[in-house]
């Protein structure tokens, strides 16, 4: 028999494993032949989250052109670089467009069809249009991987998860909400890919209470609204009679910060400065381990002001009042928070100049309004500020801060599970949605489509309603008979709707205290409850301790997820060429 490898999962992550495999296997695999079978009942490149059949109102939250699926002499990676076009190139469109979801999966369906014929003769991709429910096999010997309403398995070599965003089992408070819901006649939709949410509930006109702010709610908010016939007129919204309203809170209560309107121009920051390879080594090398707080945040903080500063001092030496390079080594000797913020205070006179990610994080915290319209007002005056400073480049130094954030982000992968509070800070900060669907977002509270509720919202279920309240309008509560979770489920290991990962975690692989599939950072294979690499099974994605930033790659900017693709690809064409003798032959009753 030829060798085989199932990838589980063949949405964008299985798509760049393959166009790895492609582009490594004339130096690595000289084999006889290889099987690779890409088990997803979606659609190969688009998978489900970027499939054809889904509403055009559904936008990409990137600009076409920050978009690509190939490599470029920015990946740091031990294999070749392919490149190729980005989204805009391949699509022809404006590179500043943001692109509905469709096209996208248009792009991916033709990237995988590239990476697919770009393998070498004998390498062979077999897709089955099945769901993976369970892996079973020793780790010394071949795996099998059991599709849905199959007898059955799929015989592999090695097994790659390449699963993206997945379905969750609800939590304890979830689960009393939904069963309030039901014993009272009203409505809960839990945590889901808003596209697959089923919204026909929400009636027009009638309150609904949502929790989460961030793309998941814009999704939301768009097809309750242009969905069901209304539409725009400059800045001015036209119902169509046909719209609930929404009342929408969260921890932060405020929008995530909209995507940034300008490109860069001049240098970049140096980076990593202060947050690089050999700090990363420094804290993996501790026997007592690091925590995130204490050790890794200091570092992180101190490598986004050194972005920001590096930008202001270069392009706005007028704003500044000592020289950059006495700033920066300055800068470079001050330790701790204390003394690096009174060389800033120095140096810096105007505080609007300085970077205050606390003030970033929680722009309501303490902030109070004496009525909930008075803060409808205070909210949208938020997001004005918010929509000019990101599309004003006299303010590049917040371009130069995300590009700290992503370099933060290549460095992080390598420390495993430090907790879900970073990736949502970045989300929230780099990751938030085009600037139009703020517009937009203004457009609807004027119109009393949407209202804001306020920081650190809390929902009780009582009296056979749900209730909403914020200590941003204190005494203010917002009663109604529908709640919307407007946020993806946790890709948690325990909780995870796919009796795959759970049956994984039964077998012994093991999880970070937030529940992410760990994995070895330095190839992605899955490791057991003592920290030991399972050598035929590998994951790559949201659902480990790896996970990268964003869904996509900009150009040119380092890709991390690039990196771990080639590894795995790499380990995996490594593995597949020197089989152990007669291993190929078949165990009785398995399927080749």
């Amino acid at each position: 028999m030829k060798p085989s490898l199932v990838i589980v999962g063949a949405g964008p992550r299985g798509t760049g494993l393959i166009e790895r495999i492609a582009a490594n296997a004339p130096e690595l695999y000289a084999g006889s032949g290889l099987d690779i079978h890409l088990v997803d009942p979606h659609p190969p490149g688009a998978g489900r989250i970027w499939r054809r059949a889904q509403s055009p109102l559904l936008w990409m939250n990137s600009h076409a052109e920050d978009v690509t699926m190939f490599t470029d002499e920015t990946v740091v990676m031990a294999g070749p670089v392919r490149e190729g076009p980005t989204l805009h190139e391949w699509a022809g469109v404006e590179g500043r467009l943001f692109a509905d979801r469709r096209l996208q999966g248009d792009y991916l369906s033709w990237v995988h069809e590239q990476a697919v014929a770009a393998l070498p003769d004998g390498i062979t991709v077999h897709h089955h249009v099945r769901r993976a429910v369970r892996v079973t096999g020793a780790p010394e010997g071949r795996q099998q991987v059991w599709l849905q309403d199959r007898p059955r398995p799929l015989v592999a070599d090695l097994v790659v998860l390449t699963m993206g965003h997945l379905d969750a089992e609800l939590d304890a408070e979830q689960a009393a909400l939904a069963a309030y819901a039901g014993t009272h006649g009203l409505v809960h939709l839990p945590p889901d890919f808003t596209a697959d949410s089923d919204l026909s509930a929400l009636r027009a006109g009638e309150p609904v209470l949502v929790r989460g702010f961030g793309l998941a709610f814009v999704d939301l908010m768009a097809l309750v609204t242009e969905g069901r016939g209304g539409r725009y007129d400059g800045d001015t919204y036209v119902p169509s009679g046909r719209e609930p309203v929404l009342y929408v809170g969260s921890r932060r209560g405020v929008p995530y910060h909209s995507k940034i309107g300008y490109d860069w121009t001049g240098e970049r920051p140096p980076l990593p400065r202060f947050f690089g390879p050999a700090q990363v080594d420094e804290l993996l090398s501790r026997e007592g381990g690091f925590a995130f707080r204490a050790d890794i945040w200091p570092l992180v903080e101190k490598e986004l002001g050194f972005a920001h500063y590096h930008r202001l001092f270069a392009v706005h030496p007028e704003r500044t009042s000592v020289a950059w390079d006495v700033f920066e080594a300055k800068y470079a000797a001050a330790e701790g928070t204390s003394e690096r913020a009174a060389l800033i205070a120095s140096a810096v006179p105007d505080p609007a100049d300085r970077l205050d990610l606390d003030a970033l994080d929680r722009p309501l915290e303490g902030v109070r309004y004496g009525s909930h319209e008075e803060f409808q007002e205070g909210l949208r005056a938020y997001v004005e500020r918010d929509l000019t400073r990101r599309h004003d480049p006299g303010h590049s130094e917040d371009l130069a801060v995300f590009l700290g954030l992503l370099s933060v982000y290549g460095q992080l992968i390598r420390l495993g599970g430090i907790g879900p509070w970073w990736h949502g800070f970045f989300s929230y900060l780099a990751s938030g949605p085009p600037g139009p669907r703020l517009r937009q977002l203004l457009a609807l509270s004027r119109a009393g489509v949407v209202r804001f509720l306020g920081a650190d919202t809390v929902v009780t279920a009582e009296d056979g309603v749900f209730r909403a309240s914020s200590p941003t309008v204190p005494g203010a509560v917002v009663e109604a008979r529908a709640l919307v979770e407007a946020r993806l489920p946790e890709p948690t290991l325990g909780r995870a709707r796919d009796s795959l990962l759970r049956a994984l975690h039964a077998d012994g692989a093991t999880e970070t205290p937030d529940g992410l599939l760990r994995v070895d950072p330095a190839d992605g294979r899955v490791l057991d409850r003592d920290g030991r690499p399972h050598p035929r099974r590998f994951a790559l994605g949201p659902h480990t301790d790896a996970r990268a930033p964003g869904a996509f790659t900009r150009p040119r900017t380092g890709g991390p997820a690039f990196r771990q693709n080639d590894a795995t690809a790499r380990a995996a064409l490594e593995f597949l060429r020197e089989p152990a003798d007669g291993e190929r032959e078949l165990d009785a009753g398995e399927a080749p």
